[in-house]
């Protein structure tokens, strides 16, 4: 049982840790956290689109930030380490975030949800679905939905090609949840591979046996024109 608790107390710690690095790197393009337990410490990894506002001048900035994550959530000696997101349109955290911004700024939620969709779309991804939730019109709370493309919902493929974001702004009419899912094209295992040689593997035991039955024939033909010398 003090397994599963320490299992729980984990989890739950990641996901404030989550929770307070999307808050504080906001403007650097969060785009995601992975934590690593070592002998010596923590190991946090950080992806954002713009290492240099989390760095700051001359690493001041991240050593703030490693100073707040130990006083904050206890870690002994956390490392943290920076990482560029190479292509932040796939990657659902970020253009969550890029959604809120949007929409606290005073954008409407359907445009802001359909340049989402054309932005995903245009780098490559097999399918896009925004969910938009809370008091969107009026004071009663329902939700919209807008896909693009193929987006699977359950099973084997949908584990392996789809992932999700999710984020929150606050609005004049009260708290409004995005839900970002992102199927991309490069994950999608291959039904069939092309195998180089695969033709001329399949034709070498077709042609070997025919070889072996010219050879034979050639050599009854021989013994038979030897035998009726023999007889004249």
């Amino acid at each position: 049982m003090s397994a599963v608790k320490n299992v729980m107390k984990n989890t739950y710690r990641n996901m404030e840790i989550d929770e307070f690095l999307r808050s504080e790197l906001k403007d650097a393009g969060y785009g995601g956290v992975e934590i690593q337990k070592t002998p010596v410490g923590a190991r946090i990894t950080v992806f954002v689109t713009r290492p240099g506002l989390v760095i700051g001048r001359k690493g001041t900035g991240i050593k703030d930030l490693m100073a707040k994550i130990e006083q904050k959530f206890g870690f002994p000696n956390p490392q943290i380490s920076v990482l560029e997101v190479t292509n932040p349109e796939l990657n659902p955290n970020i253009m969550c975030n890029r959604i809120a911004q949007l929409i606290e700024r005073g954008t409407a939620f359907r445009r802001a949800s359909m340049w989402a969709l054309n932005t995903i779309m245009s780098q490559g991804a097999l399918g896009v679905e925004v969910t938009i939730s809370g008091k969107l019109r009026t004071e009663r709370a329902h939700f919209e939905k807008h896909t693009v493309g193929v987006v699977p919902k359950s099973g084997d493929v949908a584990g392996k090609i789809v992932q999700t974001g999710v984020s929150s702004v606050l609005t004049k009419m009260g708290l409004m949840g995005i839900q970002l899912r992102i199927a991309s094209k490069a994950e999608l295992p291959q039904e069939f591979q092309m195998v180089e040689g695969g033709a001329q593997a399949a034709q070498q035991p077709a042609q070997e046996p025919a070889a072996e039955r010219g050879a034979e024939g050639e050599a009854v033909a021989a013994q038979t024109g030897a035998e009726t010398n023999g007889q004249a």
